[in-house]
């Protein structure tokens, strides 16, 4: 039988949210672009660091 080890790192999705936050203070974006930036910085920022992945 094997053992099934569940990890949580609540602390990662804390770390996003602030970001996130703080690139709309930042930017000085409306209510809108806010929501857009949910969706979008994202994306870019996993495009970005898919480019320092060793293959």
């Amino acid at each position: 039988m094997q053992k099934i080890k569940v990890e949580q790192h609540a602390c990662a999705g804390g770390f996003w949210f602030a970001s996130w936050l703080f690139t709309i203070g930042l930017l000085k974006l409306t209510f809108w672009k806010g929501v857009l930036a949910i969706i979008l910085w994202p994306y870019f920022l996993g495009v970005t660091l898919s480019g320092l992945v060793i293959k």
